[in-house]
C-alpha cells in the first residue's frame, strides 16, 4: 500500500469511527452517557458542553475527509489527526495517572487514539 492509500484510509477509518462516538456525546447525551458511564447528564450546563464536544469531533471529521478526498488537504488533516489523537490519549493518560482506571470502554479509547495517532506520525514522516 502507498503511503498516501495508507493515510486516505487511515484519515477515513477515524473519521467513520468518530461518528458513533461524537453522537454518543452529543446528540442525546442522557440516553447514552448516564448509562454507559453512570454519571447524570440533567445539568444544561453538562449537556451544552456535551453537544460542544460533538461539534468538536464533527469539526475534525469533516477535515480528516476532506483530507481523504483531496490530495492538497491530506498532509493538514493527517496533522490535525496527530494532534487530535495524541491529545486526547495525553489527557487519559494523565487521568490514568491522577485519577485510576476509568471504565473499561474509555480505556479502549485511549488503545484507540494512540493507535491512530501513532500511525499518524509514522505516516507523515514516511511522506518526508
Amino acid at each position: 500500500m502507498t503511503n498516501q492509500k495508507a493515510q486516505k484510509t487511515i484519515l477515513t477509518l477515524a473519521a467513520i469511527g468518530l461518528i458513533p462516538i461524537a453522537l454518543g456525546y452529543g446528540l442525546v447525551p442522557e440516553k447514552t452517557l448516564t448509562p454507559l458511564y453512570d454519571f447524570s447528564t440533567e445539568s444544561i450546563n453538562l449537556k451544552h458542553i456535551m453537544r460542544a464536544i460533538m461539534g468538536l469531533y464533527f469539526g475534525q471529521i469533516v477535515i480528516w475527509f476532506i483530507g481523504a478526498s483531496k490530495e492538497e488537504f491530506r498532509r493538514p488533516a493527517m496533522y490535525c489527526l496527530v494532534v487530535f489523537m495524541l491529545g486526547l490519549a495525553a489527557g487519559r493518560v494523565l487521568s490514568l495517572v491522577i485519577d485510576g482506571i476509568p471504565h473499561w470502554l474509555l480505556v479502549v479509547y485511549l488503545v484507540l487514539e494512540l493507535g491512530f495517532g501513532l500511525m499518524g506520525l509514522r505516516l507523515i514522516r514516511k511522506s518526508d
